[in-house]
């Protein structure tokens, strides 16, 4: 079962692995400042959120990355339509009596004691089954009208729909660009870029005009002067803090938006925590992190011969890196909010065992480079 029969090309890629426990011990201890008096205030315990990261994210993600590491990459071909099933049972099953609604949104799935969010587990899946289902051999599936681009519109708009309806608008746009990006990777033509181009960009647009509350969001992007109090209070503090954070910023665990005004400095504000607390220096050295995970799986996906890995690598650092700039495009103000947390530093254990089993299966691909 573990890489039985498979021959080892090299060592596992040891820059990428520093680069993913860089960002896992930066995003813990950064997380520890910002929830601690959030965690005394509601739980009495000033480490409750980050014992919970640890316990839910980082043993299973530990777990997750591991396993992957020994497990040689290919087996996933295997079980590539098991795991993407598994995701969309998942999906579907938040719409019934086992999902939770919280704020508005139902995207909680709860068995028992287990809590997770599936949304966050076909981010994994979803990219494994592209990858095996645009490797075949056996078909042009990247050239194909009816073997590949039909086909390929359909499981991604059925994805798409179950993650509208919980709504989840950004992991949508998401998953959907690291699928697009994946697709054009394979080696497609350009009319079937553009049509898939065309027919995302009307789709999108129509569900954004047709539902208020999404209309709403990008017109309040556009009017932050005269909605401080409104859709963009959350995007005006984020800036106060960052702005306060200067160039070395106020010093670890010293944020004091944080505590008052912030909203969701655990979630998607954490990067205004870490702008404040460390500044340009430390919010800029986070920025570098991502940029070098994003090159050294590009780098290391050029470098692959197996189709597979290849376009997994592609799936997965399209992931990590379109997540990562649209929180901090986000909270920076560069674009419309969106509640998408930051990978590897936003409190969420579904979020960060999944980032973990992703680096791992990554690593692992990086032995056969």
């Amino acid at each position: 079962m573990f890489s039985k029969g498979y021959k080892y090309g090299h060592h596992p890629d040891y820059f990428l692995m520093a680069i993913v426990a860089i960002l896992v011990v930066f995003g813990l201890a950064m997380l520890a400042s910002a929830s601690s008096n959030l965690g005394k205030i509601k739980f009495n315990d000033s480490y409750y959120y980050i014992k919970y990261q640890i316990y839910h994210g980082l043993v299973a993600g530990g777990i997750g990355f591991f396993l992957a590491y020994f497990l040689n990459y290919r087996r996933l071909k295997t079980f590539a339509i098991p795991l993407m099933l598994l995701g969309i049972v998942a999906l579907a099953m938040v719409f019934t009596g086992f999902g939770v609604t919280s704020g508005g949104a139902t995207r909680w799935l709860a068995l028992g004691p287990i809590s997770f969010q599936p949304s966050e587990i076909i981010k994994l899946t979803f990219i494994i089954y592209l990858a095996a289902w645009l490797s075949n051999p056996r078909m042009k599936r990247e050239m194909s009208l009816g073997e590949g681009l039909i086909p390929f519109l359909i499981i991604s708009g059925f994805i798409a729909a179950l993650l509208f309806m919980q709504p989840a608008t950004s992991t949508v746009a998401i998953i959907l660009g690291a699928a697009v990006i994946m697709y054009i990777y394979s080696g497609t033509s350009v009319k079937n870029i553009l049509a898939v181009l065309f027919l995302g960009t009307v789709a999108f647009a129509l569900i954004i005009g047709s539902t208020p509350y999404r209309r709403n969001r990008i017109l309040g992007y556009f009017r932050s002067e005269t909605d401080s109090l409104g859709q963009n209070y959350q995007i005006n503090q984020a800036l106060n803090a960052i702005g306060s954070g200067g160039i070395t910023g106020v010093g670890y665990g010293d944020s004091i938006i944080k505590t008052s005004r912030l909203p969701a400095p655990l979630d998607d504000s954490i990067f205004a925590v870490i702008a404040e607390e460390l500044g340009f220096v430390g919010a800029g050295s986070l920025v570098v992190l991502f940029a070098l995970l994003t090159f050294r799986m590009f780098w290391l996906a050029r470098k692959m011969r197996d189709r597979f890995g290849q376009l997994i690598l592609v799936g997965f650092g399209t992931i990590v890196t379109s997540q990562a700039i649209v929180n901090m495009g986000a909270i920076s103000g560069m674009m419309p909010l969106t509640g998408i947390p930051l990978p590897f530093i936003s409190f969420g254990g579904t979020a960060l065992a999944v980032f973990l089993t992703m680096m791992g299966i990554s690593v692992n691909i990086s032995k056969y480079t």
